[in-house]
């Protein structure tokens, strides 16, 4: 169930995007749909670390919104979600129960607890939430280079800035360090930026491959402008084959 802001009903676009079963840590099982993730479920086996797990997508251009699901009430030193870098971490074992999303400059994260951390060090964002099914939205804006998180629908305010000059594609990530966490992905959307952009992205669409942009019978600066664009949104939206 979607519990997406009023902000987020107009103009946006459903993105198809899962939890990678290649970028995870061998302490997180994914569903077979690949939108569950269920962190330290090993019943013979105590949690030993810190697990995390990575979107299929990076983002590098646009506007972009997703939900998460806490199936669980949250416990234990860490639960976190936020975004990353394919250099951040996703395992930690031999006992290190940390704040994983955030630790190093390759991820910016948000603890169940309230807190928020990048570069290592945190500050309090809001109030914690424990509540089995509470629902967070985290809102990945590269056009601004911000990210907000929303609980329940309600936007948390500004957590971070200066994410469109990382220079790398920024990935949805989710950690625990807690037994049997489970996280479910809900709706996921983006937005166009602007009406050029919303143009860019039609023509795209409709062509049956972009090796043809240079045949195309439009001025160069707008075939050079297809094609800054098709290697902007492409690795984030996969619209073409």
């Amino acid at each position: 169930m979607s519990l997406l802001s009023s902000a987020f009903t107009q103009g946006y676009n459903t993105e198809y995007w899962e939890w990678d079963p290649k970028a995870k840590s061998p302490a997180a099982q994914l569903s077979s749909n690949q939108l569950c993730v269920y962190f330290h479920v090993d019943s013979a086996l105590e949690s030993r670390g810190t697990a995390g797990v990575r979107g299929t997508k990076g983002f590098t251009h646009g506007e972009h919104y997703w939900e998460i699901q806490f199936l669980e009430p949250l416990y234990g030193t860490s639960v976190m979600v936020g975004v990353g870098t394919t250099q951040a971490q996703l395992h930690l074992e031999d006992y290190q129960f940390i704040d994983l999303l955030g630790m190093d400059k390759e991820s910016w994260g948000l603890s169940y607890k309230g807190l928020i951390w990048h570069e290592g060090k945190h500050r309090k964002y809001t109030e914690p939430f424990y509540e089995k099914a509470t629902i967070i939205g985290i809102h990945l804006n590269l056009q601004t280079g911000t990210l907000e998180f929303y609980k329940n629908g309600t936007g948390l305010g500004l957590a971070f800035s200066g994410l469109d000059k990382v220079g790398a594609p920024l990935y949805p990530l989710a950690s625990s360090t807690s037994a049997e966490t489970e996280l479910q992905l809900g709706f996921r959307c983006w937005h166009f930026t602007s009406l050029k952009e919303h143009c860019l992205y039609a023509v795209l669409q409709h062509m049956k491959g972009t090796s043809y942009i240079d045949t195309l019978p439009l001025p160069r600066s707008i075939r050079n402008q297809l094609q800054t664009y098709k290697k902007l949104a492409m690795p984030a939206w996969n619209f073409l084959s």
